[in-house]
C-alpha cells in the first residue's frame, strides 16, 4: 500500500465512521478502486483504533459519567450494544460481510440508498415532532437495534442509530452523545474480531509500517473533526446533503459494478 493510499483510507475511515455515510462501505469501494489486496483486514483494524481515540477525547466527561451513580446510562450502553454484538457474531460465523460486498460490489448501491432514505426520514421526523424524550432502557434498546442494522456495509452505523433515536423522539443532544458513546464498544469488538482473523492468517509480519502510521494518524484527526461536526449537526437535524451525496456514491457504485 502506498502512503497516499493509506492517507486517503484513513481520511475516509475517520470521516465516514462518524458522518452518516458508512465507513465500511466506502473502504470497500476505495479498496476496489485502488486495487488494494494486501493486509486489508489489519489496516482496517488500525484505522478503527485511530477513530476510537477522538471519541474518547471528545466524550471523556460522558465516559466518566457512565461510572457515577446511578449507573443507568452504563446499563443503557450495555443494553444498546447487545443487538449489534449478536448480529456481528452471527455474521462473522455464518459469512464474511466485507468479502461478500467486495465480491458483489453492486450490493453497496442498495445499502447506500437505504442510508440516504433513512436520513431523509430522520430529518423530516426531527423537524415535525418535538425531540424531548429522555434516554430510557426502551429507547436505548431501540437505538441498539438501529446500530445492529448498521453492521452491514453501506448502511451507516451512526445514521441508523441517530434515526432510531429520532423514531422514539430522544432529545437531540442525548441522541448525539449516546450515538457516539455506542460506537466505543462496537469499535473495540471490531478490533478484537478482525485481530483474531489476522492472528489466524499469520500475515501481520508483512505489514508496511510507514503507510500504516500515516493512515492511523489521518483517521484520528479526521475522526475528531467529524465528531465535533456531527454533535452540532444532529442538534439541527440537517441530513439532506448527506442523502444527496449517498445517492451520488450509489450511482458511482453501480457504474463501478458495470465497468
Amino acid at each position: 500500500m502506498e502512503i497516499w493510499q493509506a492517507i486517503v483510507l484513513g481520511a475516509v475511515q475517520g470521516f465516514a465512521e462518524f458522518l452518516p455515510i458508512s465507513s465500511s462501505g466506502h473502504l470497500i469501494l476505495l479498496q476496489h478502486w485502488f486495487g488494494i489486496q494486501e493486509n486489508v483486514v489489519f489496516y482496517s483494524i488500525m484505522l478503527h483504533v485511530g477513530t476510537l481515540i477522538p471519541v474518547v477525547i471528545v466524550l471523556w466527561k460522558e465516559l466518566i459519567g457512565l461510572f457515577k451513580r446511578p449507573l443507568n446510562k452504563l446499563w443503557y450502553l450495555v443494553l444498546a450494544t447487545i443487538p449489534a454484538g449478536v448480529v456481528g457474531i452471527v455474521c462473522s460465523v455464518a459469512f464474511d460481510l466485507d468479502a461478500l460486498f467486495s465480491e458483489h460490489i453492486w450490493l453497496l448501491a442498495i445499502t447506500f440508498l437505504f442510508t440516504a432514505g433513512e436520513l431523509i426520514y430522520s430529518e423530516w421526523r426531527a423537524k415535525k415532532y418535538q425531540m424531548a424524550n429522555s434516554l430510557t432502557a426502551k429507547n436505548a434498546l431501540v437505538m441498539g437495534l438501529g446500530q445492529a442494522v448498521g453492521v452491514f456495509p453501506g448502511i451507516s452505523r451512526s445514521g441508523t442509530t441517530i434515526s432510531a433515536g429520532c423514531l422514539v423522539n430522544v432529545d437531540k443532544t442525548e441522541n448525539a452523545n449516546f450515538t457516539f458513546l455506542m460506537s466505543i464498544p462496537i469499535i473495540l469488538a471490531a478490533v478484537a474480531m478482525e485481530g483474531l482473523k489476522i492472528v489466524k492468517a499469520g500475515t501481520i509480519s508483512s505489514i508496511d509500517v510507514l503507510p500504516l502510521v500515516f493512515g492511523v494518524v489521518t483517521a484520528m484527526v479526521t475522526g475528531y473533526i467529524a465528531i465535533k461536526f456531527m454533535l452540532a449537526l444532529i442538534k439541527k437535524a440537517n441530513y439532506k446533503w448527506f442523502s444527496v451525496y449517498l445517492v451520488g456514491i450509489s450511482i458511482a457504485t453501480i457504474i463501478t459494478a458495470i465497468v
